[in-house]
């Protein structure tokens, strides 16, 4: 007999909303502020932000997946999101990130089977992300579901501070439409 493995605290991955990119943008805000793990530094403007998240949602090739916890006022609560955009090549870029209380729960790998899913499902036929090299939690999950390390990019990123941060490119082959 086959079993469903169990899914992290009850979670469940969904497209978000309009409603809900007011939290994606302060969840955004949040990890941004630990200043290690996104893209994103604090300040950021979140006007801008919110736009390009509603602008995601509706472009047809481009998603925001959200995670939800039983519970909330609303009976949900969100700890992460991942963003998916295909470009015209076919090649799905993502983001995501989950809120620090949720990190090693399982909730990351949820999103993005989720993501991959929703990326061959729109006819990308491959997965592109980058990730910072001491990152390595992130490594190992994008790893263990078939991404592969295809480059760096070597004191690129400039931080606000003035260091100047690789990233790891990390691609992933697709089984979609061709």
């Amino acid at each position: 007999m086959e079993t469903t493995p169990a899914r992290p605290g009850g979670a469940e991955v969904r497209q978000a909303s309009e409603s809900d990119l007011d939290i994606i943008v302060e969840q955004t805000w949040q990890v941004a502020s630990e200043g290690r793990w996104i893209g994103a530094e604090v300040p950021f403007d979140r006007d801008a932000r919110r736009e390009r998240l509603a602008s995601a949602l509706a472009d047809d090739y481009a998603t925001v997946l959200v995670a939800c916890i039983p519970g909330g006022a609303d009976g949900s609560s969100m700890v992460g999101h991942i963003w998916v955009s295909i470009a015209p090549y076919g090649v799905a870029d993502i983001g995501m990130l989950v809120v620090e209380a949720w990190r090693g729960r399982g909730i990351g790998r949820l999103l993005l089977e989720s993501a991959i899913q929703w990326a061959a499902d729109a006819g990308a036929h491959k997965m592109a992300l980058e990730v910072w090299p001491h990152n390595e939690a992130a490594i190992r999950l994008y790893r263990s579901a078939g991404f592969v390390e295809e480059g760096r990019k070597v004191r690129h990123y400039r931080r606000r501070n003035g260091d100047l941060w690789d990233s790891v490119l990390m691609g992933r082959p697709l089984t979609g439409p061709s």
